[in-house]
């Protein structure tokens, strides 16, 4: 395996604590989680995790900085996140390999820095455009202003935790808030790292503060009577947890969940682009590790045999190894308890008689030490099954056929599950009719997966309620007031 300077940047971060105030403290109030490099399976460091007092302070102290924060000029926030965005651009490479090691992302497949530093700068361009409106009744004046909620909790995933932050932190703090971000034991990193380059781009001290912990500095964030706002990222058990825990205070939530993203395939399609987008989002980005990704992939029986066969060819073909490496596409899992549960799946999926075409198995030789899977894919998958029913987080797809339109879409929209979906077809018409049918927060048509800052991302049922990104973002962190003036 491949070394790199950025490890110097990891042991630093882990050792200076947390950011509470503008200042870093270390705390292991709640214990302490021993980070492995999943590549290799070996503790790289010793993660302090935040207890209740440490919550405490950070909220005091975002407390504290918000109202100057959101009494200043918009042009003069924008002005710092814009800074912002150019110091992650700047540290592109170094936000890459941080990932890496993070948790295991490869570093040519995700750009952590650059990812972030469009949403950063995105959400820039709101700072002035937050303005009310008025509204013409008679002789009172009536308007409608926009006003920050205070401080808001940001907890973003351990698949993109820096990039998490700028779906969540940047439209925040555009609109005036404070933030108290909790980074995940699992993956800390990128947060931390972000929450650094936000100080040197200016932002006051306690408008962010960053609190790395599990489920217990969760619960007493969430829990907070402080907190104004939560922002979650992450499964719908523990999204319960939390909606429970902030229903105390009736603390607002907004929630992107999990997925079990559907890909249809006509045979009108163009069938090479969506067993590439098969094999390669459904079973090799992320190593399968994200909620949007299209693991259950339905194809019309005149053709399935020829989109199978060309799912595992792509499969067999997509480069696995170390993640530093950069023609690396296929790294390792999050971690050795995702790895046991993600080989569990593959075995039960067996068990319910699918047919395993590719994978199936923990990698060996020079892989052997680290959280390796064989990108997977299973054919003649039961729609009722676990595969197909259940989001795996893992590097598997689900192959599973079908005869109809009509049946198409009633087998995508039987899911708890309402993310995302990917519909490969030529008929205009029959795409107008899925947009509208499809019970999904997002439908890629004959694409290849993205998420724009631009434009609303988020899920229906079981995958969350709230938006991410466009127009929708900022509302989600601003709250309305109505004022009535008489003559």
């Amino acid at each position: 395996m491949r070394t790199t300077g950025t490890s110097a940047v990891l042991s630093r971060l882990a050792a200076q604590g947390h950011l509470i105030g503008g200042g870093w403290r270390t705390s292991h109030a709640a214990g302490t989680h021993a980070h492995h490099y999943a590549a290799t399976g070996q503790v790289q460091a010793e993660v302090g995790l935040a207890g209740a007092a440490d919550v405490d302070d950070a909220v005091a102290a975002a407390g504290r900085a918000q109202p100057a924060w959101a009494a200043l000029p918009p042009t003069r926030r924008a002005a710092i996140l814009y800074r912002l965005a150019d110091l992650l651009e700047a540290h592109a490479d170094e936000a890459a390999e941080l990932a890496t090691l993070d948790n295991g992302t490869p570093v040519g497949v995700m750009q952590p820095g650059h990812y972030t530093a469009a949403w950063v700068r995105y959400y820039a361009g709101w700072c002035d455009k937050l303005g009310g409106e008025a509204l013409a009744s008679g002789r009172t004046t009536t308007s409608v202003r926009l006003e920050p909620f205070g401080v808001v909790a940001v907890i973003p995933p351990w698949n993109g935790s820096m990039m998490g932050m700028g779906q969540k932190a940047a439209p925040a703090l555009a609109a005036g808030n404070a933030v108290v971000a909790k980074p995940p034991e699992l993956a800390p990193f990128g947060v931390l790292r972000f929450a650094e380059l936000a100080a040197e781009a200016g932002l006051p001290p306690g408008v962010l503060n960053v609190l790395v912990g599990g489920a217990t500095t969760g619960g007493a964030l969430a829990g907070h009577a402080g907190i104004d706002k939560i922002s979650f990222t992450g499964g719908a058990p523990t999204a319960r947890r939390l909606m429970a825990t902030a229903a105390e205070h009736l603390t607002p939530l907004a929630l992107e969940l999990g997925g079990k993203s559907p890909l249809i395939v006509f045979p009108d399609a163009d069938l090479d682009r969506a067993a590439s987008v098969a094999a390669h989002l459904g079973a090799a980005l992320l190593s399968g590790q994200g909620c949007a990704l299209p693991t259950r992939t339905y194809v019309h029986r005149d053709v399935y045999d020829e989109v199978a066969a060309k799912v595992v060819a792509a499969v067999g073909a997509v480069p696995v190894g170390d993640p530093l490496d950069p023609a690396t596409l296929v790294g390792p899992v999050v971690s050795e308890p995702a790895m046991e549960r993600i080989l569990g799946t593959i075995g039960r999926a067996r068990s319910d008689g699918a047919t395993l075409l590719a994978g199936g198995a923990r990698l060996g030789g020079e892989l052997a030490a680290g959280w390796f899977v064989a990108p997977t894919v299973f054919g003649d998958v039961d729609h009722h099954s676990d595969l197909a029913r259940n989001e795996v987080f893992g590097p598997v797809q689900a192959l599973l056929r079908f005869d109809s339109e009509d049946e198409a879409l009633a087998l995508a929209n039987d899911s708890p599950y309402g993310l995302a979906a990917y519909l490969y077809t030529a008929d205009p018409r029959r795409t107008e009719r899925f947009v509208r049918g499809l019970d999904t927060g997002t439908v890629q048509v004959n694409g290849t997966g993205r998420i724009s800052p631009a434009a609303p991302f988020g899920g229906t049922k079981q995958s969350g309620f709230g938006r991410e990104g466009g127009r929708a973002g900022s509302e989600e962190m601003v709250q309305t007031k109505t004022v009535y003036t008489d003559p």
